[in-house]
Order: C-alpha cells, then structure tokens, then sequence
C-alpha cells in the first residue's frame, strides 16, 4: 500500500472525483477521507480550524457510515458555509444496530478571497464504494459527483 502525505490519493475517472484513503485503522481513513473530500473543494492548509463541531453518525454497514459520514460534512458545508480542514474522529463504533462514528471537526466560514474554489462537489455516491481491511491498514475508496 502506497502512502500519500494526507493520507489520500485521487484516482482516475472519467467525470468525477475518485479516491482513496488511507489509515492505520477506521478512525484515521475515515479522517483522510474527509481531508480527501475538501481537497478537492478547496486548499485546505488555508483553511483555518477556528470552529470545532461535534459530529455523530450511524449507518447499518461500514459503507453506509462512510457515506452518511461524508454526506453530513458536505451538508454542513451547504448550509453554513463552513469549510472544513482539521478532523478527529473519536471512534467508529460496531453497534446492535449497525456502526457510529464519533468526530470533532474544525474550520472556519468560507471566504472567497482567502479560499480558492477548486470543484463543487454535488453528492457523495456509493458507485465503486470499497473497504478494504488489511493487516497494514484500511483503504476507503468513493467517488465524489462533481
């Protein structure tokens, strides 16, 4: 398994964003792929983590967690107007009912003259949705609707 910087890579596909994240465990990929998800918005080292919010989601398979996990910070973008560069997820949970996940993230409100709009990202997908679990570590791959 190669490793990047972050933690990510983007892969090739013909009209949207496709990644892959990295970590040694769930908690760090799940946290690399959403540094993943805003890279492809914006530069996220100008991105001041001035902000903290709580986050929780749940999903009845990893994969759905991983959706609903990148799906909630893409709304919160939307809504607020709050990007996002700094991620801590606490814990990715197996319950009865399915997985929780449990995060701070942190950021700062969107502004044009300090932010550089790279893509819009529309909609997380589940098209070519992959966990990987290995001995070495975890690989997340999505795709991103831009």
């Amino acid at each position: 398994m190669t490793r990047q910087p972050r933690g990510f890579k983007f892969l090739e596909h013909t009209a949207d964003v496709y990644i892959a994240a990295y970590g040694r465990n769930m908690p760090e990929a799940f946290e690399n792929a959403a540094y993943a998800m805003f890279e492809t918005m914006t530069n996220i080292r100008d991105v001041k983590p001035v902000v903290q919010e709580d986050v929780e989601v749940e999903g009845r398979d990893e994969k759905e967690l991983l959706y609903n996990w990148l799906e909630e910070l893409l709304i919160r973008f939307d809504i607020n107007g709050r990007l996002y560069s700094k991620f801590h997820v606490e814990e990715v949970k197996k319950m009865p009912q399915g997985y929780r996940l449990k995060a701070q993230i942190y950021g700062e409100e969107f502004d044009p003259s300090r932010h550089s709009q790279k893509v819009g990202v529309k909609a997380v997908t589940y098209h070519r949705m992959e966990i990987e679990k290995k001995a070495e570590g975890v690989t997340l791959k999505f795709i991103l609707d831009i």
